[in-house]
């Protein structure tokens, strides 16, 4: 099978090639999918696209026309996948829904911990020989209420980690995880966890029912100065929302592995360029917001294990024109 693989990195490259076992064919293209690139994927019996690539009617489209019946997301999320569309035209799409649930825990973790005891701006106070401790003030985590939106794998693990440093964690799912209750996490409307939570970390999908969740609406009902961390997707933040409450101190800090525009900015450097997303270059001027570009899920097991169920999806799909159950999206 041939497969055109879109916004590929060379770590994606290193990866894919090596778990590649079924001597797949592999392109691999540097472009984002998007109308103005489709035509890149001719002659290709698959796509394997990422977070931000777009597969919209449009795209899709041109990719059936072109004879693919395969999509393969190198990913969990696949919010940026028109999924009517792709049933319409019978085209499979397949995602990786779970590859290290300990890698973006962890990382939000360490958004927390930076954020809370300002090691960001302890280091760079260190480097220019500035010792002063003044306006460097954290608090214990031990015995703070961490509420936690959305309890799959990440949440679970996040639940967990914040159960070790000894908070008190509540949470929010449509669907509560009776493992979790089991361990002490104590399940309550999103209002009700917003107002007792002193940090607030985001772990569920995007979807049109969660799009902006964390709204001016959902803001006001949390305590003042609590901390709100988001490595999930951007699109669940209202961004204009968030920077009116970083503003007023309603939010006292702000940890964000991705961002609702992330798309023309992350996985690229930028440093010659100029910066012409105002919202975005506005969170840049808070000492109290810290962002990484989207790296949470960036360990050695993660893009092992991506790597391995992609090829596997592709793998069946060529042998049985099917992909397995659980990874299949439509």
């Amino acid at each position: 099978m041939k497969i055109a693989v879109y916004s590929s990195k060379p770590y994606d490259e290193a990866t894919l090639t090596a778990a590649n076992t079924a001597g797949h064919t592999l392109s691999f293209l540097t472009p984002r999918l998007e109308p103005a690139t489709v035509a890149l994927a001719k002659g290709c019996d698959a796509v394997c696209a990422f977070v931000n690539d777009q597969l919209n009617a449009e795209v899709l489209t041109e990719l059936h026309g072109y004879g693919l019946r395969l999509i393969v997301m190198r990913c969990a999320g696949y919010n940026n996948v028109d999924l009517q569309s792709a049933k319409k035209l019978g085209l499979t799409v397949a995602r990786v829904p779970e590859y290290s649930p300990f890698a973006v825990a962890e990382h939000t973790l360490g958004l927390m911990l930076c954020l809370n005891r300002k090691i960001h701006r302890a280091y760079n106070r260190v480097r220019e020989r500035n010792f002063s401790l003044q306006g460097l003030l954290g608090f214990d985590l031990h015995g703070k209420t961490a509420g936690i939106v959305g309890t799959g794998k990440i949440g679970s693990q996040v639940c967990r980690i914040m159960l070790g440093f000894g908070c008190e964690v509540v949470a929010y799912d449509r669907y509560p995880n009776e493992e979790m209750k089991a361990i002490g996490v104590r399940y309550m409307p999103l209002e009700d966890m917003l107002k007792v939570s002193d940090v607030v970390s985001l772990h569920c999908p995007l979807t049109p029912k969660t799009h902006h969740i964390i709204n001016a609406a959902s803001i006001a009902t949390m305590k003042h100065g609590a901390m709100l961390i988001n490595t999930s997707r951007g699109g669940l933040l209202n961004t204009t929302d968030v920077i009116k409450a970083l503003k007023s101190g309603k939010i006292g800090a702000l940890g964000l592995d991705v961002y609702e525009n992330e798309a023309e900015l992350f996985f690229e450097d930028r440093s010659e360029s100029e910066l012409t997303d105002e919202v975005f270059a506005r969170l840049l001027t808070f000492s109290n917001v810290l962002i990484t570009g989207h790296q949470a899920f960036f360990t050695t097991e993660a893009l092992d294990k991506i790597a391995a169920v992609t090829m596997e999806n592709a793998t069946e799909f060529q042998e049985s024109g099917h992909v397995p159950q659980m990874h299949q999206v439509v």
